[in-house]
């Protein structure tokens, strides 16, 4: 790992972290910083995979639980977890979002030649969001593609997914049914 990125030598920089016993990594230049987990806070309407928002130096910085992202329970918080904080272009704008894994592992450097296209199936990862596979040290690390993974569409989808299991069961299934009519001596 002592070699440097060259321009045109075709090797790029991967920060890996570990999530639910598998190993993920995104591109070294996406990530700003890694802090500690705080408490974040919630906010109402927001779906499920975004945990809410912690204040970063006086920003407000969305948080995006990626197992729940990836269809798994949220995970135990433990004093390894930490946010990967990432820059990635949201409607044409560069926005920082935090990534909550459960531990970093490394700085990986790979080259085209470590790199396999994404199988087409047995990941919990759907395919458009993983830009490949890494072969690292005789075992593969999922490399996430963050602009799709986290494009406004997809956070938009999953916005509606949650307003969709949430929505209020129509008003005529909860009307009591009608009252037998009583007929008078009248």
């Amino acid at each position: 790992m002592s070699q440097s990125i060259e321009p045109g030598g075709g090797r790029s920089s991967y920060l890996s972290f570990m999530l639910a016993g598998e190993e993920y990594a995104v591109g070294l230049l996406r990530v700003r910083e890694i802090i500690e987990h705080r408490p974040v806070t919630r906010v109402p309407g927001m779906p499920a995979a975004v945990q809410g928002v912690i204040n970063l130096r006086g920003s407000v910085v969305p948080v995006v639980d990626l197992a729940v992202k990836f269809g798994l329970p949220p995970r135990p918080i433990t004093r390894w977890s930490c946010f990967v904080i990432v820059e990635v272009a949201l409607d044409g704008q560069q926005t920082v979002l935090g990534l909550l894994t459960d531990t970093v592992r490394e700085v990986l450097e790979l080259g085209p030649a470590d790199i396999e296209p994404p199988p087409a199936f047995g990941t919990r990862v759907r395919l458009e969001f993983l830009r490949g596979m890494g072969r690292h040290n005789d075992t593969f690390i999922l490399l996430l593609d963050l602009d799709r993974l986290l494009s406004l569409e997809e956070l938009l989808r999953l916005t509606a997914a949650t307003d969709e299991s949430l929505a209020p069961v129509p008003s005529q299934a909860l009307a009591a049914p009608p009252a037998p009519e009583v007929s008078g001596n009248g």
